[in-house]
């Protein structure tokens, strides 16, 4: 065996263990019924019993979130890579570690430090009693998932873009100015199209862990929101169902695989000779 391979037989034996054969198990018990008397039989009433009833509800409002999540990031992280890009070299680098200096500490603690903030007698509620206002309900609602996700993956959707604008030739900027464009036509027609693949990059970091997560909505929501592996959680480890667990798990996969499809083509329309 050439000795270049054979580095990658490790890797290949973790990819077996842990990737494709778990990927197998799932198909299995998403697919195969066993009879009373032991056959196994393919069957197709796990995928519809998933695309049915509550579960699409669950489904729908997932994707939802998760859409919401990636504009408000994508609102909020482009306007500060460009501040960023904008500042000198070394400052915008350290204020670039303070945007990811959060994401040194685990997720988890991140989520029950919020769910502490947005408590009823905590110091948002009494800052908004100092200001004369009523206390609101903040925790437990649908604008306090919304708020997690956002805090949680505005970075993902932050540091591609900003990494984006480290690679333009400002010589392009000074171009654009130089044939009489604009502060806006510049960033319209020179800018934004040299950022596209860090704002595609993005979308697809923020997009699709926010559609599979289950912690936040769990800590911020409660029990009045539920996400889709909130659902999938629930049919594996309460209801022991690995039959219709692994059939959304099919559906969720399924999902994924659309939205990169998407993502990649966008990406190559973007390139030169993509017909943009």
């Amino acid at each position: 065996m050439n000795k270049k391979k054979a580095f990658a037989v490790p890797y290949i034996v973790w990819m077996i263990i842990f990737t494709v054969v778990p990927l197998f198990l799932i198909l299995f018990y998403a697919f195969i019924h066993r009879t009373d008397s032991g056959s196994l039989v393919f069957t197709t009433e796990y995928i519809k019993s998933a695309l049915s009833g509550s579960s699409m509800s669950v489904l729908i409002l997932s994707l939802e979130y998760a859409l919401i999540t990636t504009v408000i990031c994508l609102v909020l992280a482009y306007p500060a890579a460009l501040f960023l890009w904008q500042l000198k070299s070394r400052i915008g680098s350290i204020v670039n570690l303070l945007f990811m200096l959060p994401m040194w500490m685990n997720f988890l603690l991140r989520t029950y430090a919020w769910r502490a903030l947005l408590d009823a007698n905590v110091p948002i509620n009494q800052f908004l009693q100092w200001l004369g206002l009523p206390a609101m309900q903040l925790l437990y609602t649908e604008g306090a998932v919304i708020f997690g996700l956002v805090y949680n993956f505005l970075p993902f959707m932050l540091l591609p873009i900003y990494t984006a604008f480290t690679k333009i030739d400002r010589s392009y900027i000074q171009a654009a100015e130089d044939l009489g464009a604009n502060k806006w036509q510049t960033l319209t027609h020179v800018i934004l199209p040299l950022t596209k693949p860090g704002i595609i990059t993005g979308i697809t970091m923020v997009f699709m862990p926010a559609v599979t997560s289950f912690v936040i909505s769990r800590l911020l929501g409660g029990s009045q929101t539920m996400m889709f592996d909130d659902l999938l959680e629930n049919q594996f480890m309460l209801l022991k169902d690995w039959n219709t667990g692994s059939a959304l798990a099919v559906i969720m996969m399924v999902l994924m695989l659309i939205s990169m499809a998407l993502v990649r083509k966008t990406d190559d329309d973007s390139m030169p000779g993509g017909g943009i």
